[in-house]
Formats: structure tokens, C-alpha cells, sequence
């Protein structure tokens, strides 16, 4: 049973983004604590589990730039429509290419077998995809907030964690991926998306701001979920 939220009309003093991110402290504090962030932080996670996240942020990659870019097309206006589809370019060319750079390069173990969406990999993309392509416009941009905002705060956190081991050794494995997440663009990004989406709460009904902060609350659990499992995997039944 959901607890009531306040989701009346907003002033300009109160950010509806602000609303959705206090919801899921909780939430928010459980990624914090993942076993897996803090390894990656301090450099002790172990090569084949960080290869397996790439892998799969990488599958996860291709599937949140189609609901961007479908989130683009049912942007309200032009101005909208143009960040959503850069950041959809983003997620499919440089930040796919840091991906193949790092399981290509060498430091990696090689893969096994080729790549397969996890179930928590799976289930992130088609909620993102289904719910862009069916909800209104609004509901979709909540959905797609906590990639950003989250992957940010985390890898601010990572920065500071991981500051000691990169001191130590720049190349580590683990180090481009912390300092693309920790760098101001992305940040710049991530303060647009949350303007967009608090744009977006303004000019929309009771019954779809309920429905943001439902969106924003399912897409980070999945964040919670994907990290997890990059550590502690959840395998698909046998066919």
C-alpha cells in the first residue's frame, strides 16, 4: 500500500524533481550501501564482475537512447526536443564508445560468450521503452531522470572514494568510468534534465504528477536492482 504524496500544484520555491528525489531516499540509501559501489570505489572489485557491469550498462546503454529519442518526439517543444535527442546521440555513440573502449582494451578478462540482458538489464529497458512510448510526456521524462541524476551523485561519490586509487594508478581500470560520471557536463546534463522535468510537473495534471513520482520511484528501484546483480547475479531459469 503506497503512502499518500503530496502532489498539488508546485510554486516557484518548491522543485517537484526535489519531491521525487526525498521519496526514494530510502531507495537512495540502499545504492549508496551496494557492496558492489563501494568495491568499485575503493578498486577491489573484482575484473570479471566490473566487466559484466559494462556489458551490460552497455546493452542497457542501447535501449534507454530509444526511449530518449522517443521521449524527444513527444517533447512539447523544440528546445525539449533537441536535449532529449542529444542525449540520446550521447548514450549511443560516447558513452557506448567509453563501454567497447574498456572491454576491448585488454585490461578486462575476456568474455565468455556474447553479452545477454540480465533480468534487472531486461526489465530497466522495457519499463523505460513502455513507459515513454504509452504515458504522456511528462511521466516518460520522470522515468528517465534517475539515469541521470543518480549515476551522477553516484559518481561524484565515486570520485571521492576512488581518489586515493587513482592517485596511485591513473590507468586503473575502473578510472575512466568514475571520472566520465564525476565530470562537469555531465553534471550541466543532468541540472537541464531536472529543469525539463520540473517544467514538465508545472504544466501537468494531479493524476500525472502522481504517475511521475510512481516513475521516477519503479525506474530507481531498477537502478538498485542493475547494480546489485552486477555483483550478486540473478540468472535466467534454464530454457
Amino acid at each position: 500500500m503506497s503512502v499518500p504524496v503530496d502532489v498539488s500544484p508546485l510554486v516557484s520555491i518548491d522543485r517537484f524533481t526535489d519531491r521525487m528525489w526525498q521519496h526514494t531516499e530510502t531507495l537512495r540509501r540502499s545504492i549508496d550501501d551496494l557492496e558492489f559501489l563501494h568495491r568499485l570505489g575503493d578498486g577491489t572489485l573484482p575484473l570479471d564482475a566490473f566487466r559484466f557491469y559494462i556489458e551490460q550498462d552497455a546493452l542497457y546503454l542501447a535501449g534507454y537512447a530509444k526511449a530518449l529519442a522517443l521521449l524527444s518526439a513527444k517533447s512539447p517543444d523544440p528546445a525539449t526536443a533537441a536535449f532529449w535527442a542529444t542525449s540520446a546521440a550521447t548514450a549511443a555513440t560516447e558513452e557506448s564508445a567509453l563501454h567497447k573502449s574498456l572491454l576491448t582494451g585488454g585490461v578486462l578478462p575476456p568474455g565468455e560468450a556474447a553479452p545477454a540482458h540480465s533480468p534487472a538489464c531486461l526489465g530497466y529497458v522495457s519499463y523505460l521503452t513502455a513507459t515513454v512510448a504509452t504515458e504522456p510526456y511528462a511521466v516518460g521524462a520522470a522515468a528517465v531522470l534517475p539515469c541521470f541524476w543518480i549515476y551522477a551523485e553516484v559518481g561524484r561519490d565515486l570520485a571521492a572514494r576512488a581518489s586515493g586509487v587513482l592517485a596511485t594508478d591513473p590507468q586503473h581500470p575502473y578510472a575512466q568510468w568514475v571520472t566520465t560520471y564525476d565530470a562537469p557536463e555531465f553534471h550541466a546534463a543532468v541540472a537541464t534534465a531536472r529543469e525539463l522535468v520540473d517544467a514538465a510537473a508545472v504544466a501537468a495534471t494531479d493524476a500525472d504528477r502522481a504517475a511521475m513520482l510512481d516513475a521516477f520511484t519503479v525506474a530507481t528501484r531498477y537502478e538498485l536492482m542493475f547494480w546489485d546483480t552486477a555483483l550478486h547475479r540473478q540468472e535466467w531459469p534454464e530454457s
